[in-house]
């Protein structure tokens, strides 16, 4: 099958090299000021395993073109996977560079093709790209939202070993056509799941927000725990041993970070609000993260007797393991805690550090 994949982020390169590597024929747009070249040689600026090589050998074997000219690309392809990471707003994300990208397809679409959008986008989002590309013309297309569950740092290995893939739609032929797409990826195909658009979009700030809620809950009984003289490590293991709750997601740590997961927060409770409805535990989940920030800070300054001229020495800044990016992780709060009282400040990341200096 012809694949245009928009967007070089982590999720754009993984989808690029997995469906090469099926033998799709890929190519792949380039985010502005991107370096097709580079990328090419397989050389990328972010801590994803196997991933360079993969780029650079499906490069080499033809499978895969990596470069700047959308219109060619979308002409070509029976299916357009738009990856665009979207910059980050109180409510979510700036949809302006994707309605403009919208307005760029929806010019120069000729037959029949599906317009898969797996940028996280609030609710009704894919409905309003639908809109926006059909204004250009009278061609029918297709248009699917496509959610991204990749992490990042593992986002090869997740999408070629997918746990599900969700396809919302409308449309039969585009569900049936997403689904010839996948299906080499899964073992059975009652792992795929057409919804409607809509639910896909909820679905995936949802569960971020479930994510969000377990990490809140665990940090909050890890601090009764140390009241109380119980070892949280002991609770954690009790508790994932009940198979209605799973050992997933319920590790103790300074908070959770990173701009897509407190993006899918931000959507979610935007949507909330817009539909007139409250999520209060989602609230609650975020501000106990909030103040789990400051707990670390706190202990510091009760173990050394204040910080003021202090030094302090963090290993590790990025938001997670296995990543280079910081993404408003945990460590920026403690460093801005650290130095408004007066501590000095060392730190060292072993992926991270380019990101830190920039």
């Amino acid at each position: 099958m012809r694949i245009a994949v928009v967007g070089t982020g982590y999720v754009g390169l993984a989808v690029s090299a997995g469906l090469a590597e099926f033998g799709n024929d890929v190519t792949t747009i380039v985010d502005p000021g991107g370096d097709p070249e580079r990328l090419s040689r397989g050389d990328i600026d972010m801590v994803e395993p196997g991933l360079g090589e993969l780029l650079r050998s499906n490069v080499l074997a033809g499978r895969l073109a990596i470069g700047t000219d959308l219109e060619a690309a979308v002409r070509a392809a029976s299916v357009v996977i738009i990856t665009t990471e979207l910059a980050p707003t109180e409510d979510g994300a700036d949809l302006a560079p994707l309605f403009a990208l919208a307005d760029r397809i929806g010019k120069v679409i000729e037959d029949y093709k599906v317009i898969a959008l797996k940028s996280a986008v609030p609710v009704g989002t894919t409905d309003r790209l639908a809109v926006r590309i059909g204004a250009h013309g009278s061609v029918p297309f297709g248009v699917v939202h496509n959610p991204s569950f990749l992490k990042e740092g593992e986002a090869l290995d997740d999408f070629m070993k997918p746990d599900r893939v969700v396809i919302g739609t409308g449309d039969p032929q585009a569900a049936e056509l997403m689904r010839r797409l996948y299906e080499p990826f899964l073992r059975s195909s009652d792992r795929i799941l057409v919804v409607g658009t809509r639910s896909a979009e909820l679905a995936k700030h949802a569960a971020s927000a479930l994510l969000a809620s377990r990490i809140s809950f665990m940090n909050e009984v890890a601090l009764v725990a140390e009241e109380v003289g119980a070892d949280i490590e002991d609770v954690r293991a009790i508790m994932g041993a009940d198979p209605r709750i799973g050992a997933q997601a319920l590790f103790v740590g300074p908070g959770f970070g990173g701009d897509h997961f407190q993006r899918d927060l931000a959507m979610l409770l935007s949507t909330a609000r817009d539909a007139g409805r409250e999520l209060g535990v989602v609230e609650a989940a975020w501000a106990a993260n909030e103040r789990q920030k400051k707990v670390l800070l706190a202990k510091l300054d009760r173990a050394l007797g204040g910080l003021h001229d202090r030094t302090v020495t963090l290993w590790g800044l990025a938001y997670k393991p296995h990543t280079a990016r910081i993404g408003r992780g945990p460590a920026l709060d403690l460093i801005d805690g650290l130095l408004a009282a007066g501590a000095k400040v060392r730190a060292h990341d072993p992926k991270a550090m380019p990101t830190a200096s920039a």
